[in-house]
């Protein structure tokens, strides 16, 4: 049998597998995105019972198989067990982690994704964050980790910093009102929905859920960075539908 290995990381997903096993997909720092069987974990009496749901964080001990790992110990650092009772919270929970599983890599070191995601479910459970602000920070987060977000620092056309004041699909980025005047695509972006955006592409992963915007500006945020998230996915994540179902 190989050597026992620790990684550090969060449950994205989990399904039964036979009448008392399962299996689970984690997203890792050491290992990246893995997927590992748990053997008994559906045992009343299992130390696994409560570990193999999505949202937990911890430390997990894994045994290497040819296609898969063998999870046999865990030690939890957050559950977040509540997070079932948050409405409409835990459908934005299961699409977070379905982004995650998306972007997720084997053998990539993941921690960034994992801190994002731990911040974001704490997020989830606090009652004066907006629901719909978590979503799109979190989401245009995850496309910075990606190195897939727009350019909102410079015009995406002639680099200037000043007067950016519309956006370009086509362009992929900000642009200066000059520039914008020989762009078709472009769309007026106001000052505050800019600086939104420049502040979660920008601020530390802890600072993220510490503001709040107007109701204008979350529509703006809204429609910009959901075109965005459009643009960059190559299908439609079935946790999206279910959450837009529920709104």
């Amino acid at each position: 049998m190989s050597d026992l290995i620790t990684v550090t990381g969060v449950v994205l997903s989990a399904m039964p597998i036979g009448e008392y096993d399962k299996r689970v997909v984690l997203l890792t720092k050491e290992r990246g995105k893995i997927s590992a069987f748990v053997r008994g974990a559906r045992r009343a009496n299992s130390p696994l019972l409560s570990v193999c749901n999505p949202f937990v964080f911890g430390t997990f001990s894994l045994y290497e198989g040819r296609s898969s790992y063998n999870l046999t110990q865990a030690s939890v650092k957050h559950y977040f067990a509540e997070l079932a009772g948050v409405q409409p919270g835990i459908y934005y929970g299961f699409y977070f982690l379905e982004l995650a599983d998306y972007y997720g890599k084997e053998n990539a070191d993941e921690m960034q994704m994992i801190n994002l995601l731990y911040v974001t479910v704490k997020a989830l459970l606090n009652p004066h964050i907006d629901d719909r602000l978590i979503r799109r920070i979190f989401e245009l987060r995850m496309l910075v980790i990606q190195g897939e977000y727009p350019q909102m620092f410079s015009c995406a056309a002639c680099s200037a910093t000043e007067n950016l004041t519309h956006f370009s699909e086509n362009k992929k980025g900000m642009l200066c009102t000059d520039c914008a005047k020989n762009q078709k695509d472009s769309e007026a972006v106001d000052e505050s929905t800019l600086y939104a955006m420049q502040y979660i592409i920008h601020v530390p992963v802890s600072r993220l859920y510490t503001f709040a915007v107007s109701q204008q500006v979350q529509k703006r945020l809204d429609h910009f960075i959901s075109r965005w998230m459009t643009w960059q996915l190559d299908r439609r994540l079935k946790s999206q539908s279910i959450l837009e179902m529920m709104l």
